[in-house]
């Protein structure tokens, strides 16, 4: 009986000294956090998408404490959480939001299957990254989507989906939220962040093709084959530049005229959310010797 008292008083003795020893090294080593990161990560979404550009909600949450020192959350933005959460972090720093533009994601492609013709079969993994890795894809076009989803796996808004029937990725405006992740994920550059715009109005060159002209005509018949007509249409506002073979509209100078839309004589410049054009009135022929 004397023995295992014994054992029992031991064995509490080397628990009594174990805590102590913990508590005072969780003192002595102890990390301090401002407790304003935990208030910030509170009121965000917890998305955990990336798109601020750090790891998780948590790391964004001490980027914008370690920022409120300098005064100013100009850099930062949550895309899910938009200006309302941006706000509320504001508030607690003690700070003024900045007014951050909406930004949507744009699929450069419209490379569907009746416009570039298939070269092979593919019959691996369905994974746009190891169908990109393997070779060109399926189609003629190097620089088209390959239609496998990795974009709308990464989704967490459900935003962007595949259409079976085009083989193209899709981008439902009204649930994206500018975060980012569909636009790291695709293996192509194809999937580009643009302003939203007024009421969601947008000019975009819908091709990232850079091959010469006859290439890019022989790859798809909706792309870009650098012509320059639609640089010169916009020589007033200087909206459009041409760099390696390929068109690209700068949303920024864009007056949304669309001008450039109806001089590409390849249909590869699209108009997003603009009412339909009014069919043009052709004026009677007058005939001679008729007043």
């Amino acid at each position: 009986m004397n023995v295992i008292l014994i054992a029992v008083c031991v064995l509490g003795g080397i628990g009594l000294i174990s805590a102590a020893v913990l508590f005072i090294a969780s003192k002595k080593f102890a990390v301090w956090e401002d407790p304003r990161i935990k208030e910030v990560n509170e009121v965000l979404p917890q998305a955990n998408c990336g798109g601020c550009g750090y790891p998780g909600c948590a790391g964004f949450a001490g980027a914008c404490v370690k920022a409120a020192e300098d005064g100013s959350l100009s850099d930062l933005n949550c895309a899910p959480g938009g200006q309302a959460v941006m706000e509320k972090v504001a508030a607690i720093l003690g700070l003024q939001a900045s007014a951050a533009a909406p930004k949507v994601a744009v699929v450069r492609c419209q490379g569907t299957c009746d416009v570039r013709p298939h070269g092979v079969e593919f019959d691996g993994a369905h994974s746009c990254r190891i169908q990109n890795m393997t070779g060109m894809g399926e189609t003629l076009c190097q620089y088209g989507c390959l239609g496998e989803g990795d974009c709308a796996a990464v989704c967490l808004f459900g935003a962007i989906t595949v259409n079976p029937a085009t083989r193209i990725a899709e981008v439902d405006e009204s649930k994206c939220t500018g975060c980012g992740a569909c636009a790291k994920t695709c293996p192509r550059g194809i999937i580009e962040l643009r302003p939203q715009g007024p009421k969601g109005r947008k000019v975009v060159v819908l091709c990232n093709n850079k091959d010469k002209g006859a290439l890019a005509t022989k790859e798809c018949k909706v792309s870009c084959i650098g012509c320059g007509k639609c640089v010169k249409t916009c020589d007033k506002f200087e909206a459009i530049t041409l760099g390696t073979n390929l068109a690209h509209i700068d949303p920024d100078k864009c007056k949304l005229c669309r001008k450039c839309e109806e001089a590409c004589p390849r249909g590869a410049i699209k108009a997003f959310n603009f009412p339909p054009r009014k069919p043009k009135v052709e004026e009677p022929v007058k005939e001679e010797g008729k007043a």
